[in-house]
This record gives C-alpha cells, sequence and structure tokens, in this order.
C-alpha cells in the first residue's frame, strides 16, 4: 500500500518513520538535503516539510535516521563531497524538523545507513560499511557503542554479512574479478524476549532486492554483544519482502508499532513496462503489516 502525499511527482527513497508528540515524521533520501515529511494520521496525506537539513560543500544526502536524546533531536546520515564516497554524519536540532545544524562526520570511511537505538546499556549505533578481507566482500552491517549521540565508541561489531548469490550488488563491480554483496538498511527492533535487525539486500534495481532479517532470543542490553543469527530456510535464501507482480526494488525500510500492529514502511517502485523510466526517480514510501512472534518475522502485503 502506498502512502499518501501532498505533492506529486517527489520520490521517497529509504523512508524513516519517527513518532514525537503525537505527530509521525517521514525522512528520506535526497540529492540536495535530507528531505522530511509530517503527518497526524500515517494513513492519511503526508505533508511535505521540505529540506531540514544540508552541510556546506556536501550533496546526495542518504538514509536519514533521527533519534531524540536529552530532549534534543540528532539527525544521522550520509553524504558525499567530491571524492565520490559516502561518511555518516550527525546534527542536532531542538525540533524534528530543524533546521538540523552544526553537522559532524562520524567516520573518515565508507559509512551509510545508520539507526541509532538506545538500551539500558546507552546508545547504539547500527551502520553499513565495507569489507574487502573476506570471502564475500562488500557492504555489511556493524553495530558500535556510542559515548553520546555524537561519538561512537570504536568497539564496533560485525553482526550480518553476506551468505548468498542473491545478495550480490554487482558481479565483478570493480574489475578485479570478484562480486561485490550488500547488506545495508539496518533496523533494530526489540519484541518480547527477541531482539531483530532488519536489513536490505543486493542492489535496488536488481531482481533480488529484498528486505530480510536477523534475530537473537536475548536480554544482552549492550547490542554489541547480542548474537543475531540470520533468517533462512533450512539454510537457503528465504526474502521477508522482495518484488512481487505489482511492485519492485522493495527495501530499505523503518519499522513501526501502531495500536499493537508492527508495520513496515519501505520503498518501492510499481512495476513498468517501459525501459526508458529510471528507477530511482520511481521510489515512494509504502506501507505494509509485519507480524512478529517467536524470532519470526512475516510481511503482509
Amino acid at each position: 500500500m502506498k502512502l499518501t502525499f501532498d505533492i506529486t511527482g517527489k520520490a521517497q527513497p529509504d523512508p524513516f518513520i519517527f513518532r514525537d508528540n503525537g505527530t509521525f515524521y517521514l525522512y528520506v533520501t535526497a540529492a540536495n538535503g535530507v528531505e522530511a515529511y509530517s503527518t497526524d494520521d500515517v494513513f492519511g496525506t503526508w505533508h511535505y516539510e521540505g529540506i531540514v537539513c544540508t552541510v556546506d560543500g556536501k550533496t546526495q544526502y542518504w538514509a536519514p535516521c533521527i533519534a531524540k536524546v536529552g530532549g534534543k533531536y540528532y539527525l544521522y546520515f550520509s553524504c558525499q563531497d567530491n571524492d565520490r564516497f559516502q561518511f555518516l554524519h550527525v546534527a542536532s536540532a531542538d525540533t524534528p524538523l530543524g533546521p538540523f545544524t552544526h553537522a559532524k562526520c562520524l567516520f573518515d570511511r565508507f559509512s551509510i545507513d545508520a539507526h541509532v537505538v538506545e538500551t539500558k546499556a546507552g546508545l547504539f549505533l547500527w551502520y553499513a560499511e565495507d569489507n574487502t578481507e573476506c570471502d564475500r566482500v562488500g557492504t555489511r552491517i556493524f553495530v558500535d557503542k556510542l559515548l553520546d549521540p555524537e561519538t561512537p565508541a570504536g568497539l564496533r561489531r560485525e553482526v550480518i554479512v553476506p551468505s548468498f548469490d542473491e545478495e550480490i550488488f554487482k558481479r565483478n563491480r570493480f574489475g578485479d574479478g570478484k562480486d561485490w554483496h550488500t547488506i545495508e538498511g539496518p533496523f533494530w527492533f526489540r519484541e518480547g524476549e527477541w531482539q531483530y535487525v532488519m536489513f536490505s539486500g543486493a542492489c535496488f534495481e536488481n531482481e533480488t532486492y529484498h528486505i530480510g532479517y536477523a534475530a537473537a532470543r536475548s536480554n544482552e542490553e549492550d547490542l554489541t554483544k547480542a548474537d543475531f543469527l540470520k533468517h533462512t530456510l533450512d539454510g537457503k535464501w528465504d526474502p521477508t519482502m522482495i518484488k512481487n507482480e505489482t511492485e519492485e526494488g522493495v527495501g530499505h525500510h523503518s519499522v513501526i508499532k501502531l495500536d499493537g500492529q508492527y508495520y513496515a514502511i519501505y520503498h518501492g517502485r510499481d512495476i513498468v513496462r517501459d525501459p526508458a523510466d529510471k528507477a530511482a526517480e520511481r521510489r515512494t514510501a509504502r506501507i505494509c503489516k509485519l507480524t512478529v512472534k517467536d524470532g519470526i518475522i512475516e510481511a503482509e502485503r
């Protein structure tokens, strides 16, 4: 089900939903800054709020997320300059719509797709970066503790790694004979005695682009110590969400629980038959129900 927006012709890639004081906010990827929407009803009309964060000299603002810590709002996103590499940043504001300022770069290496959460053990940063010292080279998911909302502790742990050909971003991507894999877009949440990390796999233009998850039956509050097991079906690839007869490019989502029901807010593209259409320009925010029980997540689309 597609969400409804008061402005047509705009895309909403990598939608991150956030609820604060009765209002819902949606933050999305955009070229010239982090864009935001708001609504009082998730299933009603979302209103375009414009660009809420920019950094001088930067472009291509990817996969924002927001966290509220001590009454202040922290917006996490990656962006790039002329070197064409994405680096995670954080900026702060006194309201959910900013403007977010005083941006700080978190890492000096390629890093994307933050999700910041808080447990009894403190703040934790889920994100994606590369590993080329392994069999299935590419991007995968890490977690690190935060000393404060703007300072990683440097205790990163690799949590979810590629394990299937269906997670290949591009074969022989850099001409070295190695296929590049991608696991990205982490979103952590807890339900009962289980913890979950959902993710996207492959390239958003690929047939196998999908959403999956890993789960841990654990009450561990230090998320760098919890042991997550990637979901499979008897050891075989088993995506939770993937293209169907009406939409493709299904991935990079966030999760919200409303009146006891879990929902995934994700991006997808309507399937069209004109090959001249550019996939990236058709990614719009959508919503579907999730059933979350006993370490298993199922989607209802």
